[in-house]
């Protein structure tokens, strides 16, 4: 093989390994192109997204609203409770007083 020979065969094989790379490529963006119907479903499914989304923020509102109305109302009846505590704390005391003094009343 001369010089000329090696260098049209180096040609034709290059020449056949872009023509080779050109034709993969091809089919790779014939087989992964997006058509309008992919398009319109992905419009489709990001707005339901996005909607989704919205739905979700107002939801997580809603309950930040509500765990703050309800632990008002906890505070609220836990006040209720210790004020009751001590009334009926007091009456206790109260009571056990009044007994004592009958008793000593009593006895006499």
């Amino acid at each position: 093989m001369n010089r000329t020979e090696f260098i049209i065969a180096t040609a034709v094989i290059l020449f056949a390994a872009f023509a080779l790379g050109w034709f993969a490529g091809w089919l790779v963006h014939r087989f992964t192109r997006v058509t309008r119907a992919e398009i319109g479903e992905l419009d489709r499914m990001a707005q339901a997204l996005h909607d989704a989304e919205e739905t979700r923020d107002q939801a997580l509102a809603f309950l930040a609203t509500r765990e703050a109305e309800l632990e008002n109302l906890i505070a609220q009846k836990e006040a209720e409770l210790r004020a009751a505590m001590e009334g009926l704390r007091d009456s206790r005391q109260e009571s056990e007083g009044l007994r004592s003094w009958i008793e000593r009343n009593h006895r006499r």
